[in-house]
């Protein structure tokens, strides 16, 4: 996997004051892979072993949370859009109080977290990942990309989640 670090502002750009001088731990950092199995536990890896040297204020409930997504999502694209595109990336961007994970390729198909039949093997991942973001008290998203792709992420808080 290649590691494409791109600094240590992961908030969007805009008007305004000033943003406060970044944590240590802040910053976005995009793998690239090829859309096979083996980059399933690659991105995996990665992904956790980035959270541990930047010293990112994470639970183990939120690592494992972060690590369930990130491979559902690039099991996604290798299963699914690796035939249109060969190469995908997974970005981890990281805050003050939250942390993003996002897996992206070139194909144009957005998906949609279909109810499973029951006995059916397969099928839930995105409803799995939505499940995990929810119980974190997190957000997840698909968007287009300028190339045509998609870009699926998932933002969850750093700080567990109050339940009312």
């Amino acid at each position: 996997m290649e590691n494409h670090g791109r600094g240590h502002d992961p908030r969007p750009e805009g008007g305004g004051a000033p943003p406060p001088d970044p944590l240590p731990y802040e910053g976005v950092w995009r793998f690239t892979a090829a859309a096979v199995d083996a980059s399933v536990p690659q991105a995996r890896r990665a992904v956790r072993d980035l959270l541990q040297r930047q010293g990112v204020p994470v639970s183990e409930d939120l690592v494992y949370g972060l690590l369930l997504i990130v491979s559902e999502l690039v099991t996604n694209a290798v299963k699914h859009a690796a035939l249109l595109s060969p190469m995908l990336a997974v970005e981890v961007a990281v805050g003050a109080e939250w942390v993003r994970v996002s897996v992206e390729d070139n194909h144009p198909y957005r998906p949609t977290a279909l109810e499973a039949d029951h006995g059916q093997t397969g099928g839930r991942g995105l409803l799995l990942v939505r499940e995990v973001a929810r119980e974190a008290g997190g957000v997840v998203d698909v968007e287009h990309t300028s190339n045509g792709g998609k870009v699926i992420w998932a933002a969850l808080p750093l700080k567990p989640a109050t339940l009312p």
